[in-house]
């Protein structure tokens, strides 16, 4: 890790840590970097208590102190509920996306205060970059195959300004690589892929577990025949081919979750959509987003691709994306920056 000595004072840096390989590396990369660096580990839930104890771990191990903040009343607030709402009502939302701004980041800059930390960090895989009108914006990382860009589109200035985002240049087998050099037990462990307030990925029954009733109704087929009841809102996402739990002779998909609760379903080809509508836009200096051709992302996971945007909420697609589920968010780029993004609303 030469190469990394770019700070000529020991400025103080509070980094969220998880327990995992990527925090646990980014440590050693922002001390090489001249930070001197303290950890945090954020206690959201009681699903997260092993999270604690692994964060403890790493950080002993690295040599740094840890605190713990307790963020259960704000995540059940501004995350756990909100989740749940969403699902009821037949959208499919991604808790990330709220808990950055309103919770994990915005507790973050908060102990970092009562420490006396100038700078945040997180080991996202994004790149932070200040440009020329002096803003801060998130940008696309090195490695494409880990993009977290998308994740992070809703933080505002304030954190942005104070972000270092060290992960940003490397690929996933180079920090593993580092994480056996630096002896970490967490070198080779698997990447949680589940929401991480529920491990076990049994989305109905956390919801109906918590008090929630998720609207019924009908499968309504592609020429509007009705196949019978479904097993609620909050087993479907738009785009959904499996577990519909149907024979209807032919291979269907969900296209949409209808305000009433019946599911729409279609044939394949029909999952496509030449225009979606965002609500709740976001921005780095909390401007509205000007109107212009930009690259979006529609889901974490999907490749950018081209669109327009009318500057009222409206975007259009040169070419039909895939399944946009409502709920999910719409993040534009242009030169590889985050320029802003919103909740997809409608689609058609």
């Amino acid at each position: 890790m030469d190469g990394f000595n770019t700070f000529e004072k020991q400025d103080k840096l509070l980094i969220g840590m998880s327990g995992g390989v990527d925090s646990s590396v980014a440590v050693r990369i922002l001390q090489e970097q001249g930070f001197a660096v303290q950890g945090a580990v954020i206690r959201f839930s009681p699903a997260h208590d092993a999270a604690v104890q692994a964060a403890e771990d790493a950080a002993k191990s690295l040599g740094i102190p840890l605190h713990i903040i307790d963020a259960g009343a704000a995540f059940e607030e501004h995350v756990v509920r909100p989740f749940c709402e969403s699902y009821c009502a037949g959208r499919t939302p991604n808790p990330c996306i709220r808990c950055n701004p309103l919770v994990k980041f915005r507790l973050l800059a908060d102990k970092a205060d009562e420490l006396g930390c100038s700078f945040i960090a997180t080991g996202h895989y994004a790149r932070v970059v200040v440009c020329e009108d002096g803003l801060s914006r998130i940008a696309i990382p090195e490695s494409a195959a880990r993009d977290q860009s998308y994740m992070l589109y809703r933080l505002p200035q304030d954190i942005l300004a104070r972000l270092v985002l060290p992960l940003g240049e490397f690929e996933k087998d180079d920090v593993r690589e580092m994480a056996r050099e630096l002896g970490l037990s967490c070198a080779d462990a698997p990447d949680s892929m589940e929401i991480c307030f529920i491990p076990d990925g049994d989305y109905s029954s956390f919801i109906r577990g918590r008090g929630f009733t998720p609207k019924s109704g009908r499968f309504i087929g592609p020429q509007g025949e009705d196949l019978g009841p479904h097993a609620g809102v909050d087993h479907y996402t738009v785009g959904q081919r499996k577990g519909l739990g149907i024979a209807a002779g032919r291979p269907l998909f969900v296209k949409a979750i209808l305000p009433c609760g019946d599911i729409q379903l279609a044939e394949t080809g029909q999952e496509y959509s030449n225009r979606l509508t965002i609500n709740d836009p976001a921005t780095p200096d909390g401007k509205p987003l000007p109107p212009g051709e930009y690259l979006v992302k529609i889901r974490s996971a999907a490749k950018p691709v081209p669109c327009a945007y009318n500057g009222q909420g409206s975007v259009t697609f040169p070419e039909p994306v895939r399944a946009p589920a409502p709920g999910q968010s719409a993040v534009f780029y242009r030169s590889g920056l985050v320029c802003g993004g919103g909740i997809i609303d409608t689609t058609e």
